[in-house]
């Protein structure tokens, strides 16, 4: 009786220890992060007897966790990515936005601007086209600098997430720490402690969907991660931590540094695989960084380009176009660690040669070196790189200043703040350059039948370009220019004198007289406007074989395409996720209707463990009724 009751007590209480579990796991169904759990049980040591081997009962020997820690794991890898793509493919839309939009992007200024100069060139003595041409010359630069101000503001955003991220990172870092001290404690006792693992589960999920992490186990239950190239964010109870700063050589942009025992380390790159801050720092690398580069490559276009054809025409005033846009030169900034005193002096030479691309320029030994710094792809270079002989590559001109030493280095950025530079700088309405600078004539009394084209301006800083030229022919086939010189005359030949070219074709006759002069008062001439009309079609960029509209279309393009992919990325990752944490439930999560089968099944067997105690107290007394008899 004794051996029945202590038997029935045993599965009495193992019994009631699964019922509670049972009820745990129904209580904790809709739990995020609850990992269902099991009493595991096992026969007591029998007693042995002459006739055999007697049971003792049963025991509790664990309440184990139902987990699949490779389905864990798969979870934790797709939600870094999809925190990655998540958070990309949502500045992808915005930047795709600003630069797209019909009503809010540049496409419809630029057209306007190009339009009116077509205007001017129908009507170019009128005052109302010319004004509203530089009204539209103010639109187009306003337009580039709220585009600027607008992508700005997203890079203002993204410090800000980059932020606030790092305090998270550094928030779960510590509150796992936390856990895998109060787990190393609990596990003193010899047995898991099951809603703690569940906690430091959840919270090394919640982890990853910040950024790529990395998780190694200790024999005794702690777990490390690590971050980046390996840098140890927790080592067991202990959490290291990540910093932000501001990029030495960009004020603008935040820079993430590894918070270790020997002071900090930069990391920012490593932290690009995963996770939400990786979407970040890869939002600001390889979309948002180029679009403004390329927006300024395109308002530095136009503002060379129209301010270089502007300045071969002439005004109502009867003086040289000027410049109609201004906008900053190009920059060259100095590496904080340099340990000389070098300085760079940075200009665009030549437009149709310059990129969007940013450059790192180094010194060594007495020699410069120039990459691409994205992607540390050496650059050809020319120059020697002083003021007679300056550094020349993809269209840009550097004098070095002061003394550099050797290891010392500079980044260049070609174009980032053109767009939010650029400025309409004409207010005189009869400052507009639309008619050409010279003119040509042909002399009443001629006898040949030769004609003289109108003529092109090759350099308008000539001193001598007004200068009034009288080209006399000798012969047929020779001429003098203002009465000097004997020239042969092939016909069709250019004929080039103080910064311009004309041709003379036909047969001409001795005598024959042809005049080049300045173009003062010829307020009907529309040569110039014309021809900076043009430019929204002719090439300019990339070798003079695109234009500024089909420069644009392309980066617009580009963008576009970029945040599709980044979309259709995005959703699949979701699809990946998903099965992922599907396989995860379907490890651990509460069946309610296996539950409720476990808690009937439970339930009978506490009953039953009852009723034997219940017939070994009838045995009980049975036995002292007998005793007493």
């Amino acid at each position: 009786m004794p051996d029945i009751l202590r038997i029935g007590l045993s599965g009495l209480l193992a019994f009631q220890r699964a019922l509670t579990t049972t009820g745990n796991n129904v209580a904790n169904a809709s739990t995020p992060g609850y990992s269902r759990q099991r009493v595991e049980l096992s026969a007591r040591r029998p007693e042995g007897f002459g006739y055999g081997f007697v049971g003792t009962g049963v025991d509790v020997t664990t309440i184990r966790r139902i987990i699949d820690q490779f389905a864990i794991n798969q979870s934790r890898t797709a939600d870094a990515s999809l925190g990655r793509l998540d958070t990309y493919a949502a500045y992808a839309g915005q930047v795709d936005d600003i630069l797209g939009d019909p009503s809010t992007g540049l496409s419809g200024s630029l057209s306007a601007f190009f339009n009116a100069w077509q205007d001017v060139a129908s009507d170019p003595a009128s005052l109302s086209a010319r004004q509203v041409l530089l009204g539209q010359a103010q639109a187009v630069a306003d337009r580039f600098r709220s585009t600027s101000a607008r992508l700005d503001s997203i890079g203002t955003d993204v410090n800000a997430r980059i932020g606030q991220t790092v305090r998270d990172v550094n928030q779960l870092a510590s509150s796992v720490a936390r856990l895998n001290e109060d787990i190393l404690d609990a596990a003193g006792v010899g047995q898991p402690p099951n809603d703690l693992l569940d906690q430091r589960d959840a919270l090394i999920g919640q982890l990853a969907g910040l950024t790529n992490i990395t998780v190694l186990a200790d024999p005794d239950g702690a777990l490390n991660v690590f971050v980046g190239n390996g840098q140890a964010l927790v080592l067991r109870s202990q959490a290291l931590g990540l910093d932000v700063a501001i990029d030495p050589t960009d004020p603008t942009q935040l820079d993430i540094a590894y918070r270790g025992v020997g002071g900090n380390q930069e990391i920012t790159d490593s932290l690009r695989a995963g996770g939400s801050l990786g979407g970040l720092l890869d939002v600001r690398a390889t979309l948002l960084d180029p679009a403004r580069n390329s927006l300024g490559q395109l308002a530095t276009a136009l503002a060379m380009s129209v301010n270089a054809q502007h300045r071969e025409g002439m005004n109502l005033l009867g003086t040289l176009g000027q410049d109609m846009f201004a906008l900053a030169p190009p920059q060259g900034l100095v590496d904080p660690a340099n340990t000389g005193t070098g300085a760079l002096a940075v200009s665009v030479a030549d437009v149709g040669a310059l990129t969007a691309d940013e450059y790192v320029l180094r010194f060594n030994a007495g020699t410069y070196s120039l990459v691409r710094a994205g992607t540390g792809q050496s650059v050809s270079m020319a120059g020697t790189g002083t003021g007679a002989d300056p550094l020349r590559a993809e269209g840009l001109s550097i004098v070095v200043s002061g003394a550099p030493a050797s290891g010392d280095s500079f980044l260049l950025r070609p174009t980032r703040d053109a767009a939010a530079s650029l400025r309409a700088t004409l207010t005189d309405a009869r400052a507009v350059a639309a008619a050409a600078p010279i003119r040509t004539a042909i002399a009443g009394s001629n006898t040949g039948s030769a004609s003289i084209s109108a003529g092109e301006v090759l350099d308008a800083t000539h001193a001598q370009l007004l200068t009034t030229v009288t080209i006399q022919f000798l012969t047929p086939t020779t001429y003098s220019i203002n009465g000097a010189g004997s020239f042969a005359y092939t016909g069709a030949g250019n004929i080039d004198v103080n910064g311009w070219r004309v041709q003379i074709s036909g047969a001409a006759a001795a005598g024959d007289t042809f005049t080049v002069q300045s173009n003062v008062g010829g307020v009907g001439d529309n040569r110039n406007a014309l021809m900076l009309g043009g430019l929204q079609s002719r090439g300019v960029l990339a070798g003079g074989t695109q234009s500024i509209g089909e420069s644009f279309s392309t980066l617009v393009g580009a963008i576009g395409a970029a945040t599709r992919q980044a979309v259709l990325n995005r959703d699949a990752q979701q699809a990946i996720a998903a099965h992922a944490h599907e396989q995860v439930l379907a490890a651990s999560g509460v069946n309610l209707d296996e539950e409720a089968a476990d808690m009937l099944r439970w339930q009978q067997a506490y009953e039953a463990a009852a009723h034997t105690i219940t017939v070994a107290d009838e045995m009980f007394q049975t036995l002292m009724s007998v005793v007493r008899r």
